[in-house]
């Protein structure tokens, strides 16, 4: 699951991803589960209200690798084609 995110165009980082979820850029959004739960909850409640689904990745180390960051990162999202 974690090939689509190295893959394709993306956005990083909590912040970030909210402002694509809200612009409708955003297909799939991809949240660690180590990840402070006050960083990860309102991205997970708004891909609910939007309908993106939202994989869970382990860690936030290995969200990172995935997008091909140096750093460890809460949440992660692919951009619609």
């Amino acid at each position: 699951m974690l090939t689509k995110l190295k893959e394709s165009a993306k956005v990083v980082g909590a912040k970030r991803l909210m402002k694509a979820i809200e612009a409708g850029e955003i297909r799939t959004a991809y949240v660690a589960m180590d990840a402070d739960i006050f960083v990860t909850q309102p991205v997970i409640d708004l891909c609910r209200a939007k309908n993106i689904p939202v994989v869970e990745v382990s860690n936030m180390k290995q969200l990172g690798e995935a997008c091909l960051i140096q750093v460890p990162t809460a949440a992660a999202g692919i951009k619609r084609d």
